[in-house]
């Protein structure tokens, strides 16, 4: 029997980890992380990775895997996350897979689509071209050479554009093209796919108070820190929510209000590309995140073959 995954999934700061530990806790499983910025070390306000305590209490997978300098993609995530799936399934635990990366849970689920490796040239090309005309400027060329990707792709995100614009100059052919042939139809395991969701407002209202809470907590001394440490403020995960905030307010090129009030706004934007990528998987079932109840018993169900 393949593996069974339980997946988890929801924009950010709808409550996706207090409902996991509840539901690892109940059913005896142990938690994947299935966040793309979880995996760095030393970032952890900014991140809102479970506490140590919550640690201790549940068993988490890929937190804390690579430093904010080293290398970290969806392939790497999926053989990382089917490494510990094997493990888990050989000791006969219960899998949940937790987070808001939608690319990372359709590659573990879906496998990887077949295309042209990194070129370390192109991509050097591409950085110049952002740190001197900024991201727009590269989804410009993208919406040129290649615009189904680029109305695909958020004008900021310049990891999807540098891997859009790599795959086009290097195959001649669309990702999305790419992505449709392949279909992510390698089906390793059973996955029931909960999706959570509750109305926008008060979702908004949850990210505002995450934002205050990151504040309190520290976030401005955590990239502090960072940067003490030698972290260039132009690597992938210190150009991410909140941390590219503080960075501004660090540099004096805006105050911390208005660096948190931005950060905020960030913030519930990509919350709302999140929900739009889920909504487009036709897999997931939705529930309100308080609907513990429910989810317990589709899982319950789910666990037992019903």
């Amino acid at each position: 029997m393949n593996p069974r995954l339980i997946i988890i999934a929801g924009p950010t700061g709808i409550g996706k980890s207090i409902i996991s530990l509840d539901i690892a806790h109940a059913f005896r499983g142990e938690i994947i992380s299935a966040d793309s910025m979880q995996v760095y070390r030393f970032m952890d306000i900014g991140t809102a990775k479970p506490s140590p305590e919550d640690r201790a209490l549940v068993p988490h997978h890929l937190i804390d895997v690579v430093d904010p300098d080293e290398e970290f993609n969806a392939a790497l995530y999926g053989n990382e996350a089917r490494r510990v799936i094997g493990k888990l399934h050989e000791n006969k635990k219960n899998i949940l897979v937790i987070g808001g990366t939608g690319l990372y849970i359709r590659v573990l689920t879906g496998g990887l689509v077949p295309g042209p490796g990194r070129d370390a040239g192109l991509r050097d090309i591409f950085r110049q071209e952002i740190e001197r005309y900024g991201t727009a400027y590269l989804h410009e060329r993208l919406k040129e050479k290649d615009r189904d990707a680029a109305e695909r792709i958020h004008p900021n995100d310049a990891v999807r554009l540098m891997r859009a614009l790599e795959v086009i100059e290097l195959s001649g052919e669309s990702i999305v093209a790419q992505q449709k042939n392949h279909g992510f139809g390698d089906r390793p395991y059973e996955c029931l796919k909960i999706g959570l969701m509750e109305d926008r407002g008060r979702l908004y209202e949850k990210i505002d108070r995450r934002c205050d809470e990151m504040i309190e907590k520290g976030l401005v001394g955590e990239v502090e820190n960072l940067l003490a440490r030698g972290y260039s403020e132009s690597l992938k995960p210190m150009q991410s929510l909140g941390y590219r905030h503080m960075i501004a307010y660090l540099k004096g090129t805006m105050s911390l209000d208005e660096a948190v009030t931005r950060m905020k706004r960030d913030t519930r934007n990509y919350a709302k590309r999140q929900l739009t990528w889920f909504r487009a998987d036709g897999e997931i079932v939705w529930f309100n995140p308080g609907d513990r109840d429910g989810i317990k018993k589709r899982i319950g169900d789910f666990l037992s073959g019903r």
